[in-house]
């Protein structure tokens, strides 16, 4: 009869299971740590590119910095030696009122009326120089009929302003047969209508007035948003940048009226902006006729319809955004004024209507 083995502690099979149990630790130790590691070399590359990419916003900033800096340093020196020619006017008509106070003789009287001659010239002098210290600031020059500056209330100020056009085919004519008949003329008579050439007038207009270190976008809208300048929506151009203005500028002269009115995308298209707009100016003549929902192969909507989707378009724009309105009412459309004014309070921007001459 063989003699049992007797079990221990510490025999092989145990210490096999304590190795085993061992080694299972750390390997989960260093999965554990790799793991680690990983993330911590993904967060690292990811805070690496912002940083970089802040760097890179940074050094376009201060590009631009300069660029303002040197316009405004120039309109300083213009600004002061406007000043100084103003100053010296003045000291010519008050040396001359002097002269004409002390001559007292009748053989003088063509001497004084000379005297008056010349302190009507210097009169007029000194209004020109005033206007054109007043123009300092513009951002550029609009050449219209007559004074055109009566937009009281119009709130032009602002570091980032936008602009949203209204480009749908009812902006060919305030008459709705009219604006039929537009629509299968040639494209040059629709860009030469009267109602659009008003438009692209008054874009002008308002872009000569805004301050100089501003920033601006110029959007048109119909059924489809686009920017005035090629291929930069989304995206801010400053105003010193006068190659760029000229052509938004002239790009919007090249644009065809037609479609329908999407405010709702119009509107939406302000959320892609970064940063915010701190001013929209809304350029239109009537509520919106479809919206992104809308089924585009209806031919007719009612007055009811048209309220819907404004009121859906409003819910899609940013707070806290003034939005300045200019409406050109079209027929057909009497609950457009009320809505729109209702908007611009409560958005605490301005509601205008302009005449007929302006701008």
């Amino acid at each position: 009869m063989s003699k049992k083995r007797q079990f221990t502690t510490f025999s092989l099979s145990f210490l096999d299971i304590m190795s085993c149990g061992f080694g299972a630790v750390i390997l989960v130790f260093l999965i554990i740590k790799h793991d680690v590691d990983t993330v911590v070399d993904a967060q690292n590359n990811t805070l690496k590119a912002e940083v970089n990419l802040l760097e890179e916003e940074i050094l376009e900033g201060d590009k631009h910095l300069v660029k303002l800096k040197n316009t405004i340093s120039t309109l300083d020196q213009a600004l002061v030696e406007t000043s100084g020619l103003a100053r010296r006017i003045n000291d010519e008509i008050d040396a001359i009122n002097n002269k004409i106070t002390q001559l007292d003789m009748p053989d003088d009287d063509q001497q004084i009326l000379d005297l008056k001659h010349k302190i009507k010239t210097l009169m007029l002098e000194k209004e020109k120089l005033e206007d054109e210290q007043a123009k300092a600031n513009d951002a550029r020059d609009f050449a219209g009929q007559g004074n055109r500056q009566y937009l009281t209330g119009l709130k032009l100020s602002g570091a980032r302003t936008l602009i949203l056009l209204d480009k749908s085919a009812s902006m060919l004519d305030n008459s709705i047969v009219n604006i039929i008949r537009k629509k299968y003329v040639p494209d040059e008579l629709k860009r030469s209508s009267a109602k659009w050439t008003r438009a692209i007038l008054s874009v002008e207009w308002l872009i000569a007035k805004f301050p100089v270190q501003s920033q601006y976008q110029i959007y048109g809208f119909n059924t489809e948003v686009s920017a005035a300048f090629k291929e930069s929506i989304h995206k801010w151009h400053y105003i010193s940048d006068r190659e760029t203005l000229n052509s938004s500028i002239q790009n919007l002269r090249m644009i065809i009226p037609n479609g329908g009115t999407n405010l709702e995308k119009a509107f939406q298209s302000v959320n892609y902006l970064d940063p915010l707009p701190d001013n929209i100016l809304l350029i239109t003549d009537g509520l919106p006729t479809q919206g992104n929902e809308s089924n585009n192969k209806a031919t007719t909507i009612t007055g009811p319809q048209r309220e819907i989707l404004f009121e859906k378009a409003v819910n899609s724009l940013p707070e806290g955004i003034p939005v300045n309105i200019l409406l050109w009412p079209m027929e057909g459309d009497p609950m457009a004024a009320s809505a729109f004014w209702k908007l611009a309070q409560y958005t605490s921007g301005s509601f205008m209507s302009p005449s007929s001459d302006w701008p």
